[in-house]
C-alpha cells in the first residue's frame, strides 16, 4: 500500500511541475495544455483516485494545491462557469459511474472543455423531485427520452447534462427513476431561455422530444436514480453554500469593501448591522470548512443542507444591507437589456444585480422550506412530517 501523500509531498510535485509548465503569459491553446497537464499530472482534485485528476490524498490538502497554483499566477478552469460540473456532476459520476465513464468525463469536465447542467426540476417536480414526470423508455440498447426540465442554469452552453427521468410508472416515486447523463447536442434537445428578475437569462428551460441515449450513459442500476440524485444533491448544496473562500470573501467582502469606502454614509445602526452580518458571515465560512473537509470520508451527510440554507439567508441580508448603504446608487443599472451569461456570478455586476439575483438563493439548490425539514428531520431527529405517496405507485398519484 502506497504512503499516504503530505503536504510536503504536494508541494514539491507542484514545484516540479510548473518548473516544467511555465504559466505565465499563456495563450488560450497554451492554457488548455497547461490545464491537462495539471490533470494528468495528479494536481486538478489532489483528492480523487490515481488517473482520475488525482493523488489520493486528503481532502483537505486541495487548498494547498490551489493557492499553490494562484500564487504561481497559473490559469485556472473558470470554476464559475463550471462550477454544476465540478461540484454536482464529477462527484456523481466518481462515486456512481463505471471506469469508462470516469475516463471519459472527468478530464475535459475539470479542464473547462466541457460545461455541465443539470437537468431535475420540472414544472410539476421542483421541491417534489421524485414526482417528476419526464419518461425514459427502453429503446434496443438505449433509451428514449420525453420531457421537460426547468431553471437549468447554463443549458444554453452546456454539452452535458445530469438527468433525471421516470423509468417505471408503476412503482412508488422514488424507486422508479433513472439517472443518465444526456449530450445536450442530440437531437430532440431544444433549450429556451428564461428571463429572470436580473433581466439575465442564466436559466433556461429545456424540451426533451424522442431524445435518444444510450445505455452505457446511464448512471447507476436502472431504478436507483434516488440514490445517484441524493449524491448530487448533497454536493450540489455544499458547493453553493460551502464553497472555499478567505476571510471576507464572496457577498460579505463586497460589503465590507463598500462601508470602507463610503464613510459619509455610515450611522451607528448600519455599523451594527454590518457586524452582525460579518460575525454570521465567518461562522458560515468556517461551518463550510468543516462540512467540506466531512467530504473526504465519502458523500456528505445532511450537514450540508445547514450550509445552504445559511448561504442564502446571509446573501438575501448582505445585498440588502449594501443597498441601504449605497442609497439610490445601489438601484442603478446599465441596462436591463436580456442577455445570456456564460458564467453564474452571485457577488459580480452591481449592487442591484446582487441583490436581484440573491433572491434565487433560497430556491436554486433546494428550497430554504425543504432544507428546514432536512434538517429538522436527518440533523435534530425530529418527527417526520406525514407523507402518504410513499407507497402509492407514481402513475396513480394525482396530478
Amino acid at each position: 500500500m502506497a504512503e499516504p501523500i503530505t503536504e510536503a509531498d504536494l508541494r514539491e510535485r507542484i514545484s516540479a511541475f510548473l518548473a516544467d509548465h511555465d504559466p505565465a503569459g499563456l495563450d488560450d491553446g497554451e492554457r488548455l495544455a497547461f490545464l491537462r497537464a495539471r490533470f494528468d499530472a495528479g494536481l486538478a482534485w489532489v483528492h480523487f483516485p490515481v488517473g482520475l485528476g488525482g493523488l489520493a490524498a486528503g481532502r483537505a490538502l486541495q487548498p494547498v494545491a490551489d493557492d499553490a497554483f494562484a500564487a504561481a499566477g497559473a490559469p485556472d478552469n473558470r470554476p464559475s462557469r463550471i462550477g454544476i460540473g465540478l461540484g454536482m456532476a464529477a462527484p456523481t459520476i466518481l462515486v456512481h459511474g463505471t471506469d469508462a465513464q470516469r475516463s471519459r468525463f472527468l478530464r475535459p469536465l475539470w479542464t473547462g472543455e466541457e460545461v455541465w447542467c443539470q437537468l431535475f426540476s420540472e414544472p410539476g417536480a421542483g421541491s417534489d423531485l421524485a414526482g417528476l414526470a419526464t419518461r425514459a423508455r427502453r429503446d434496443g440498447d438505449g433509451w428514449l427520452l420525453d420531457g421537460q426540465k426547468v431553471w437549468t442554469s447554463m443549458a444554453h452552453v452546456a454539452r452535458w447534462a445530469i438527468l433525471l427521468a421516470r423509468t417505471d410508472p408503476d412503482v412508488p416515486k422514488h424507486a422508479g427513476l433513472t439517472f443518465f447523463v444526456l449530450d445536450m447536442t442530440a437531437p430532440g434537445v431544444e433549450v429556451r431561455p428564461l428571463r429572470q428578475l436580473t433581466g439575465e437569462a442564466e436559466f433556461n428551460e429545456v424540451y426533451l422530444t424522442g431524445v435518444r441515449v444510450p445505455d452505457e450513459h446511464r448512471l447507476g442500476d436502472v431504478g436507483a436514480g434516488w440514490k445517484v440524485a441524493q449524491t448530487t444533491l448533497m454536493n450540489e448544496r455544499v458547493s453553493i453554500g460551502g464553497g472555499a473562500l478567505p476571510r471576507e470573501g464572496g457577498m460579505i467582502g463586497v460589503l465590507a469593501k463598500a462601508w470602507r469606502e463610503q464613510p459619509a454614509v455610515r450611522t451607528p445602526g448600519m455599523h451594527d448591522t454590518i457586524m452582525r452580518l460579518w460575525v454570521r458571515a465567518e461562522a458560515a465560512r468556517l461551518t463550510g470548512l468543516r462540512v467540506r473537509q466531512q467530504l473526504a470520508a465519502g458523500a456528505p451527510g445532511p450537514d450540508g443542507s445547514a450550509v445552504k440554507l445559511s448561504f442564502a439567508t446571509l446573501n438575501q441580508q448582505i445585498s440588502a444591507a449594501e443597498l441601504d448603504l449605497r442609497g439610490d446608487e445601489g438601484l442603478r443599472r446599465d441596462s436591463w437589456a436580456m442577455s445570456r451569461p456564460d458564467d453564474v456570478d452571485f457577488t459580480g455586476r452591481d449592487a442591484g444585480y446582487r441583490y436581484l439575483r440573491a433572491k434565487g438563493n433560497s430556491i436554486e439548490g433546494g428550497t430554504s422550506e425543504v432544507l428546514r425539514n432536512i434538517i429538522a428531520e436527518r440533523v435534530l431527529g425530529l418527527p417526520a412530517e406525514p407523507r402518504v405517496d410513499t407507497r402509492v405507485a407514481w402513475k396513480d398519484l394525482p396530478r
